[in-house]
């Protein structure tokens, strides 16, 4: 489940004001509990729980140097963080999060919904009648999914939405022997005007006896297991349901719509999976066919240069615990080797003769 807001000013480019994803710590608790109360219902992997938090944070930091992801549903979490002139950052410079889990269905299942149509004829009528149906599946068991991207209002201006989604992608890249064939995204799921989800009241509010708040925060601190034990066993006639849910399934919530326009731009696909909360699209991909993985190439920095001129690149720096990602002029060189500009270089803690991975942004 997604949310994105688009982010703060055009100086970002040049390093002052710079927004650099990476790995979260142990000390990011405090700005990404802040964060987590902004995001509002929805994010599953974004719940306000200190507790909870604190142990995925440790979490990231202890797979990241086992770097063995196997056998483990550990999430990796990212954070964006807003640096000054000299590329440090401040106490408040966290400005936005997003998820990568290297692989799902570890623990339990992976439940999505798919639909599927299904046509009855009479012939002695002449009449074919066809039916959308909801069947609960395990499809994605395996995959990588991307998610939990939330930006706050203090990132606005410099396509900060952008920047943080294909920074996971160089993640994947940088990383591809930690992740299987398929990478997903669950898109958080329409709400109406007055925030209630009608998927959720329609359906899931019938099977599993609660709050859409509460299922969500019990999906994130102890899995899903309940939906296997509590969810529907036969297909589900769409008609059944009220018009409001029937309209409701496979659309992304509001101020998701520009995440999901990022990501069929990247790549994904969708075709008829939903999430079984809220009935968000749960879109799909094969890694190596996403752009910012297909694209991508490895380069050392030959020179630092105030005067380079052209379009921004997506550039990412070392591996692990110590991946950064931004934006920033670079320029490939004849030889192979890359240009940089000294706000990039600051951003990524490099210098010449260090490795880059870079994309057009």
């Amino acid at each position: 489940m997604t949310h994105t807001a688009e982010s703060s000013a055009v100086r970002a480019a040049s390093g002052a004001g710079a927004l650099v994803v990476r790995p979260g710590r142990r000390g990011d608790i405090e700005g990404l509990l802040r964060l987590a109360k902004a995001a509002g219902s929805g994010m599953t992997n974004l719940q306000p729980d200190r507790a909870l938090l604190g142990e995925r944070l440790l979490a990231t930091e202890a797979a990241l140097l086992s770097q063995d992801f196997r056998d483990r549903g550990v999430p990796i979490f990212l954070v964006v963080e807003r640096l000054d002139a000299d590329g440090r950052a401040g106490p408040d410079a966290m400005v936005g999060t997003a998820c990568i889990f290297p692989r799902i269905g570890v623990e339990w299942p992976f439940y999505s919904y798919r639909f599927t149509r299904q046509a009855q004829t009479h012939k002695a009528l002449g009449k074919t009648v066809a039916h959308e149906m909801l069947i609960l599946a395990n499809d994605f068991d395996g995959a990588a999914e991307v998610g939990g991207l939330f930006l706050d209002s203090a990132a606005r201006g410099v396509a900060a939405g952008r920047l943080t989604a294909r920074s996971r992608y160089l993640f994947l890249a940088e990383h591809r022997d930690w992740f299987g064939r398929q990478v997903i995204s669950e898109m958080r799921g329409y709400q109406d005007e007055t925030g209630a989800s009608p998927v959720w009241e329609a359906l899931g509010r019938e099977f599993y006896d609660m709050d859409f708040e509460d299922a969500d925060r019990l999906n994130a601190m102890v899995g899903n297991q309940f939906i296997a034990d509590l969810a529907p066993k036969h297909p589900i006639y769409a008609r059944l349901l009220p018009k409001a849910a029937r309209d409701a399934f496979g659309q992304p919530h509001n101020d998701g719509r520009g995440a999901m326009a990022l990501l069929q731009d990247e790549g994904f696909r969708n075709e008829g999976y939903v999430d079984i909360f809220d009935g968000g699209p749960t879109l799909f991909a094969n890694i190596d066919d996403l752009r910012a993985v297909r694209d991508s190439r490895r380069s050392t920095v030959i020179r630092i240069d105030d005067e380079l001129e052209g379009p921004d690149s997506l550039v990412s720096s070392r591996s692990g615990p110590d991946f950064r990602a931004t934006r920033g002029k670079l320029i490939v060189d004849p030889d192979g080797g890359v240009a940089i500009a000294p706000g990039l270089a600051a951003a990524l803690n490099v210098t010449v003769g260090d490795e880059v991975r870079h994309v057009a942004f």
